[in-house]
């Protein structure tokens, strides 16, 4: 039996759609585990802030809609990137362990977001990681910084910004971990609800499918 996973083309989703498939293989090695790879409109419309353009949203549309065109049978996300409400016919179907929750520091420079000078540019597009830096660190400069995580840490390295903020779990699944400059406590900056873990969206009462995933 073919079992297809919709996932986002970036190193990071094709990671988490590997780990996923891996697990499932472990329980159930007949099975013919495929990865559907796709680029979604929150990978390609990069000129915008997030909140601007439509919001999390729009890394998980054409996801959906490859599971509601039967053209793969479960998505792999990550938890953060999901809506409250799901399109009709389709169901988040399991969440898996969380990973490491908190956001990171990640600078070439300095250790620390207290190191940080007036006017250091420091990059992220979450509103929610904007307004605790604003809030504790009001002499920073905040540029919007988009695409994945390599795109991401290049920006960095090409001296576009003094730092950046990532989320742990991203870079620890990627062997970057040596890149975290620090890990910023929750008196700070609180994490996003569900960050660090992976949440798998089927069509709702899809029991063919669910029989292969529920153990995640």
């Amino acid at each position: 039996m073919i079992l297809r996973i919709a996932t986002r083309e970036s190193r990071l989703a094709l990671w988490q759609a590997n780990w996923v498939r891996e697990k499932i293989l472990a329980e159930f090695p007949e099975l013919d585990v495929q990865l559907v790879p796709m680029t979604t409109e929150g990978d390609q419309r990069l000129d915008r802030s997030l909140a601007d353009i439509g919001g999390k949203g729009l890394f998980i549309k054409e996801l959906e809609q490859a599971l509601l065109d039967h053209r793969a049978d479960l998505a792999v996300h990550s938890m953060k990137d999901l809506t409250t409400e799901f399109p009709q016919f389709l169901e988040l179907s399991v969440i898996t362990e969380r990973d490491d929750p908190n956001d990171a520091l990640v600078s070439n420079k300095f250790s620390n977001l207290i190191q940080l000078p007036d006017g250091a540019v420091i990059g992220t597009s979450s509103l929610r990681r904007k307004s605790q830096l604003r809030h504790f660190y009001p002499n920073l400069k905040i540029k919007n910084l988009r695409g994945n995580l390599d795109t991401r840490l290049r920006k960095l390295d090409n001296g576009e910004y003094d730092a950046i903020i990532l989320a742990v779990a991203g870079l620890k699944r990627l062997g970057l971990k040596e890149r975290i400059a620090q890990v910023i406590p929750h008196s700070v900056m609180l994490p996003a609800i569900a960050q660090g873990a992976i949440g798998i969206e089927t069509r709702s009462g899809d029991q063919d499918t669910l029989q292969w995933i529920k153990q995640l």
